[in-house]
């Protein structure tokens, strides 16, 4: 009797190993086209940058919106190989810190990175420009935030008469 139980046991489990499922990709509708799978739309958070430094952990995977006041294109944290962004495709940049206003001061604990044929496009961006940037929070190491750009904007740059002053 636990041999035909071990059999049959055996019978399912080969059975259904060699059922493969079917995504959606590869169904074809009656015309014989192929169906393509629809991407999700993403979710983004509003954040606020100091609570992202603040609490790297809580953003780690998670999709964010951040508004922010642009300091510089920068090198920081390219290369670092735990959290791996190549010089050559990527450009980081900063942010100024929205908790101190009478001081230019640089949220260096945020690591932002935003693929550089797309940077090329803001080459005019002065120190003071208010931005908008959303991406995916992709690693906190050494407790820092590191963060990949998908989509960038400009909400309002510096006038010229206040960068030569």
């Amino acid at each position: 009797m636990n041999k035909i139980k071990i059999l049959f046991l055996l019978a399912v489990i080969s059975l259904g190993l060699s059922v493969t499922a079917v995504t959606p990709t590869e169904v074809k509708n009656a015309a014989g086209a192929e169906n393509k799978q629809v991407q999700p739309t993403r979710t983004y958070i509003n954040a606020i940058p100091i609570d992202m430094v603040a609490r790297p952990n809580y953003y780690l995977n998670k999709y964010v919106k951040v508004k922010a006041t642009f300091d510089k294109f920068s090198t920081l944290g390219l290369d670092y190989k735990p959290a791996m962004r190549s010089s050559e495709d990527y450009i980081s940049f900063l942010i100024q810190r929205d908790d101190v206003r009478d001081h230019n001061i640089p949220l260096s604990e945020m690591k932002i990175f935003m693929k550089r044929t797309e940077a090329e496009k803001y080459i005019d961006l002065s120190s003071g420009d208010k931005i908008e940037f959303s991406g995916k929070v992709f690693s906190t190491a050494l407790g820092d935030v590191w963060m990949d750009v998908d989509n960038f904007s400009v909400l309002s740059s510096k006038s010229k008469s206040q960068t030569k002053q």
